[in-house]
């Protein structure tokens, strides 16, 4: 909402606008008026929205017409002021004043006007037959009130009605030709009832209604009152109810209702909850709030954040199967402008048989989002109302901002859940068969990935002395000479190469001696498609001596050429070196290390498995 309101009074010499604010302040009718009135400020505590409302008055014989030009430019809302008794100033509130105001601002952000006919007092007949016309005329016009500064009728509604229109403006929710809500409105609050259908049955039961009451105005409603809420919407259409629920039609109903009443300010409380400004459309303070995350460090979802995720999922996994079809995707993404997954998704975290998202997958992904884009998850968040279901200040409150890796390193322990290794590799050296084994798919299976919905990371968990954590795979393009600082930082590397290839290790010996020779990170060399016959390799040291050379772990053999899904087993080494960097250079010569490290994993991920399927039986 705006932090002020700047009101301007104009009108032909004579019908008393300086009256007008005079009276409002003074609380009666000065005996002498000057030809303008000074600028006012009535404080916010004073004014019945908390605003504070600045008043400002014209005059043309104290005022040239760029002076006049300037107060139009700084207007919030402008006031014409006629007198009732008057015909030549009510024919100039459309022969001169709208069209000159029009003149001078912007077609696509219009001041809203008020037409004020002052001096009801000299006159017992109505000026309303004759302005009626002029209202229905121009839509800019939110109202028009009949008013005196010499009985002081009408004078503080007037100032009212003006400081509404401008924090309550009718015209970006209501068409009134049409008489119906304008479709930017409609978005908008179609997309308020979606969150606020919590189980997503189409309708808003007394529990969601309520809770809605509460979020937007701090009070739930009596039984009866819900009641006779639900009996209006009955009343006026067949299928605003449904099971003694209000239906979307039925919600947009009682907004189109509230402002054919005059009510707007109630759907201007809704959407402003919601983080709508006064174009309707979600604010940047709202989408992206400020969370500071320092070098190093990195940022995850917190368990609140998980469970919200978790029951957006439960409310869009309608057939119960525990994996979102295209359909229930879609309809996931509905409240979004835009959909924000493609189907490289797909690729990039765990399906079932038939490509749709898991559970575990759908997790995954948002958990990739967030440690390397924040801001997007933040976003993401936002539009699914994290901080209104979760009444938290904004959705920064379901990011973690992890430590700083060094302290970590000297600690020589971690709190942190997602761990990233960057795999390198020359061309076709079987990167991109790496992270999609890690997804549980043999090379069968990648062969029905499409080029354009390839996937450059990898996401899923595994299980560290039987704590899950995240691996993320990134594959890094091949170019040597151009890798980046992105490229490089990460809690382990992986060097791929192809044990076909004689000239695939020679790619693996130069990143590591340009890059890593002199890293604290952790770095495995993979022998990738080991079930092939393995050549010679082109180079001075084989792959065996170089890793016995640099003090790095042998070669990894490692295939995804298999019947069933391949071996996890690498996967639980690599986050187990990305978590323990230490360990893994302590436990170099000592093969017990990848012991533990395995037998740990498929016991916990058995025991992991068998937690989810209780999970999803309770679910």
């Amino acid at each position: 909402m705006r932090k002020d309101v700047r009101i301007l009074l104009v009108g032909e010499p004579k019908v008393g606008k300086t009256s007008l604010i005079m009276s409002l302040v003074s609380e009666e009718f000065p005996d002498e008026v000057p030809l303008r009135a000074e600028e006012i400020t009535i404080p916010a505590d004073v004014t019945p929205e908390r605003v504070p409302t600045h008043i400002v008055d014209y005059s043309e014989a104290e005022q040239s017409d760029e002076q006049l030009y300037q107060e139009i430019s700084k207007a919030n809302v402008i006031c014409i002021v006629y007198s009732v008794n008057n015909k030549k100033s009510i024919e100039k509130v459309t022969s001169h004043w709208i069209p000159l105001i029009n003149d001078r601002t912007d077609k696509d952000s219009r001041v809203p006007l008020i037409l004020v006919g002052n001096k009801s007092d000299l006159v017992e007949h109505s000026s309303m037959e004759t302005i009626l016309p002029i209202m229905n005329q121009y839509q800019d016009i939110e109202t028009c009130v009949e008013c005196s500064a010499k009985n002081l009728k009408n004078i503080s509604e007037l100032f009212y009605y003006a400081q509404k229109a401008v924090l309550h403006p009718t015209g970006p929710l209501y068409c009134p030709e049409e008489k119906e809500l304008k479709p930017s409105c409609i978005k908008a609050l179609t997309r308020i009832f979606k969150i606020s259908d919590l189980d997503n049955d189409g309708t808003l039961n007394d529990s969601e209604l309520n809770f809605f009451q509460r979020t937007c105005f701090n009070t739930p409603l009596a039984p009866q009152a819900l009641e006779d809420v639900k009996n209006v919407v009955r009343r006026n259409m067949m299928d605003g109810v449904k099971d003694n629920g209000l239906t979307l039609k039925g919600f947009l109903f009682l907004h189109t209702l509230f402002i054919q009443r005059g009510r707007h300010e109630t759907t201007w409380t809704v959407l402003r909850r919601f983080g709508y400004d006064d174009d309707l459309e979600l604010t940047q303070e709202y989408l992206f709030p400020l969370i500071k995350i320092p070098p190093d460090c990195t940022t995850e979802l917190n368990h609140n954040a998980y469970l919200f995720l978790q029951s957006v999922f439960d409310k869009h996994d309608k057939d119960r199967d525990c994996a979102l079809s295209p359909e229930e995707v879609k309809d996931l993404f509905k409240v979004f402008p835009y959909m924000p997954w493609g189907p490289d998704v797909n690729n990039t975290v765990c399906t079932n048989e038939q490509g749709w998202l898991t559970y575990q997958g759908y997790l995954s992904q948002w958990t990739l989002t967030t440690y390397l884009d924040v801001q997007r998850s933040l976003e993401y968040l936002g539009y699914l109302g994290y901080s209104i279901i979760y009444e938290q200040e904004s959705q920064a409150a379901a990011i973690t901002v992890t430590r700083n890796k060094r302290i970590d390193l000297q600690k020589k322990q971690t709190q942190r859940s997602v761990f990233r290794c960057n795999v390198l590799g020359a061309r076709s050296s079987g990167k991109s068969g790496f992270l999609q084994a890690f997804l549980g798919r043999n090379l069968q299976r990648q062969r029905r990935i499409r080029e354009e919905h390839k996937s450059f990371y990898a996401i899923s968990t595994t299980y560290v002395y039987g704590q899950e954590k995240y691996l993320l795979l990134h594959e890094v393009m091949p170019d040597i000479d151009f890798l980046t600082e992105t490229d490089l930082a990460c809690d382990v590397v992986c060097l791929v190469y192809d044990v076909n290839n004689p000239r695939s290790f020679e790619y693996c010996a130069k990143v590591y001696k340009q890059y890593f020779i002199d890293s604290k990170t952790p770095c495995v060399v993979i022998a990738a498609k080991s079930d092939l016959h393995e050549v010679r390799q082109h180079h001075s040291l084989s792959p065996h001596d170089f890793c016995r050379k640099h003090k790095l772990h042998p070669p990894q053999p490692f295939t995804c050429s298999t019947n069933e899904a391949p071996s996890k087993d690498i996967y639980t080494r690599l986050t187990t070196m990305a978590m323990y960097p230490h360990m893994a250079q302590a436990d170099l010569k000592n093969s017990t290390f990848w012991l533990r490290a395995s037998v740990g994993a498929t016991v916990f991920a058995v025991l992991g498995f068998a937690m989810y399927r209780a999970l999803l039986k309770q679910r």
